[in-house]
């Protein structure tokens, strides 16, 4: 039986995928408690994530889906974020939302029931969210320090990780537009291939971008204007493969970056799902396995 998980690589060949339905996550969702922005629709967001899970799928990718139980966790359809996946198994995190608490028992039980070992577990007052987590190669993962993911957090990670062979290094982000809004380390770098990303330099940690640079990865800068009309979403975009990806549609001068740099760009309608609700397509998914 070959490998059924292990995920070391932010752009590999997506083989094996955990979502959740926002039919179920969001059908009682209340915009202003989840800080969602006016064009926020239930049933919308609901029927643009469908359109994604086909794209997802048509790339070859197995989606392995969260429970569809009537919880009212409606973050939860953002995947990416209660969970990381190794090689050596998965480490369940702790969210830095506190609505978002319940979520990374959802993963665990994913696991438990997908025969997926579980690596480790961050403990309060530790918190790291996946949306902080990015490999820079199979054994270097940068992690963003910032109002979701803290030092104790980024800490135990490191404990977990050193005797993997795999180093971590924190990055401290900036406020931006402050503590209810979210900005992690991934909104301002999208992984192409391993040796491509695209990015919104001005926000990236100075040193981050010296590492970046250092190990030879190219960068494409998205378009600025795109990046704030859409909040940081336009630079929000999935590998299903090395250059192939899928973004929300709407940013033209983004996607034409990315195909000049030889990517494959697939795009989707999501304004009610990704641009009112601050989460991308790379934040809709958690792989599980890339190859």
């Amino acid at each position: 039986m070959g490998k059924t998980f292990g995920s070391q690589s932010m752009a590999g060949q997506l083989e094996r995928v955990l979502m959740r339905s926002a039919a179920s996550a969001m059908r009682h969702a209340r915009a202003s408690e989840w800080h969602y922005g006016p064009g926020f629709d239930p049933g919308k967001a609901a029927a643009q994530h469908e359109a994604l899970a086909r794209l997802v799928a048509g790339s070859g990718a197995e989606i392995e889906w969260l429970t569809d139980a009537d919880d009212g966790l409606a973050d939860s359809v953002f995947t990416h974020d209660p969970s990381l996946m190794t090689d050596h198994g998965a480490i369940i995190l702790a969210m830095g939302k506190t609505l978002r608490r319940d979520e990374p028992a959802l993963h665990e039980a994913a696991y438990s029931r997908m025969g997926i070992p579980v690596l480790g577990r961050i403990e309060s007052p530790g918190q790291v969210e996946g949306g902080d987590c990015v490999w820079v190669d199979r054994t270097t993962l940068a992690v963003g320090r910032g109002v979701r993911t803290n030092q104790d957090g980024i800490q135990q990670l490191a404990n977990l990780l050193a005797p993997k062979g795999i180093q971590v290094y924190g990055f401290d982000l900036p406020l931006w537009h402050g503590e209810e809004a979210c900005l992690h380390l991934m909104s301002v770098i999208s992984p192409l291939a391993d040796d491509l990303a695209l990015v919104y330099a001005p926000l990236l940690p100075a040193a981050f971008y010296q590492m970046l640079r250092a190990r030879g990865i190219r960068l494409v800068e998205g378009d600025a204007d795109e990046f704030f009309a859409s909040n940081g979403l336009s630079l929000n975009v999935l590998p299903t493969a090395p250059r192939q990806v899928i973004a929300v549609a709407g940013f033209p001068k983004t996607a034409a970056a990315m195909q000049a740099a030889g990517c494959t760009v697939s795009t989707f309608e999501a304004d009610a799902l990704c641009i009112a609700c601050e989460g991308g397509p790379t934040c809709l998914t958690r792989p599980v396995l890339r190859q």
